[in-house]
């Protein structure tokens, strides 16, 4: 992981190739696209398969980060980095026909939180979408990026959810993704279009994640609810390296995996330790309840080996970062929701 003083020390280590996306990397052909790419793990996943290409000699391979851009610096910061950014809203079906092509397609579009005020358009992103870009992309191979959210709360002296469990989540949001899930399982069947559902739980970032929602209640006093009582993360640099070399998996009918830490992370230790490294006295909230969304990650550890980056070590860097005011992308988790409402 390497200390982390500022933004760019942050976004290397979030992009810097793993030895295993290296090896994946050179092992496939043809140019990438990243769907949904200026959201919180686009930025850096687009990055470290571009160092990737150019650290095996492929500079002419093609990185390509599809969003809607909000802003004409979101689309500056992929230039500068050597990924090419192209405006479209994925809902708009003439304007993915019109997207190029590209072999490896990486699928990060969704939408979590506002469910409950408008939960017709996290439908729409989360299954119509889907749908065009299905369509699109059929003669490609996809990874889906999904949410461990698919599956029910999980017993917490249990083994976790696997990947074979049946998906019957609490809440809207959780459900669409499994729409998602559904629409392009269809499409995968009826194209032969190799895919893999991702199903990712909490990728952290100094910026946000759990660690840094717990992080900061405790540096700022406020209380931190347990009654979600433990959590599996893992670091974004590691998510993203594992993105990449689920492309080598990809399959017809679709494979899913679930990717995290398999360590059972308990939220009142962090806060505890967090008022350690940070000289506060957490406020605690709640007790813990009896189920937690948590996941049995084996199956990926068979594939990919552990992550490089240990949880403690960024526990620690995000203790430093939130003591010297380090940038907030102001989007918390709200991994304390227990009834999948967001």
């Amino acid at each position: 992981m390497g200390k982390i003083r500022n933004i760019a020390d942050l976004e290397e280590s979030l992009s810097r190739p793993t030895p295993g996306a290296i090896e994946t990397l050179r092992r496939l052909e043809g140019d990438f696209i990243v769907l949904g790419a200026a959201g919180k793990m686009g930025p850096s996943l687009a990055r470290m398969i571009r160092q990737g290409l150019d650290a095996i000699g492929a500079p002419a391979r093609r990185v390509l980060a599809v969003s809607r851009f909000s802003s004409p610096r979101a689309m500056a910061h992929f230039a500068e980095n050597g990924v090419q950014p192209i405006a479209c809203d994925l809902l708009d079906r003439e304007a993915v026909r019109a997207l190029p092509d590209a072999v490896n397609v990486l699928y990060l579009a969704g939408q979590k939180f506002g469910t409950r005020i408008a939960p017709e358009m996290t439908w729409a992103m989360n299954t119509l979408a889907p749908v065009h870009v299905a369509e699109r992309y059929a003669r490609s191979r996809i990874v889906v990026f999904s949410t461990a959210c698919v599956y029910s709360l999980a017993a917490v002296d249990g083994p976790g959810s696997r990947e074979e469990d049946p998906l019957a989540p609490p809440g809207e949001y959780a459900n669409s993704c499994v729409g998602r899930e559904r629409i392009f399982a269809y499409f995968s069947r009826r194209h032969g279009t190799p895919m893999l559902f991702y199903r990712l739980s909490y990728a952290l970032d100094l910026r946000y994640g759990v660690l840094r929602d717990v992080a900061q209640s405790v540096w700022e006093g406020r209380p931190v609810d347990v009654t979600m009582g433990y959590v599996n993360v893992i670091w974004q640099g590691d998510a993203n390296a594992r993105a990449i070399q689920c492309l080598d998996h990809a399959a017809c009918p679709p494979m899913a995996l679930n990717v995290t830490g398999q360590e059972r992370v308990s939220i009142r230790s962090l806060a505890l330790r967090f008022g350690e490294l940070l000289g506060r006295t957490p406020v605690i909230a709640g007790q813990e309840s009896s189920t937690a969304w948590l996941f049995d990650a084996g199956r990926s550890y068979e594939l990919f080996g552990p992550p490089l980056v240990l949880l403690e070590e960024v526990i620690e860097s995000t203790a430093q970062w939130v003591r010297d005011g380090g940038e907030s992308l102001g989007k918390p988790t709200h991994f304390e929701a227990h009834d999948g409402r967001f």
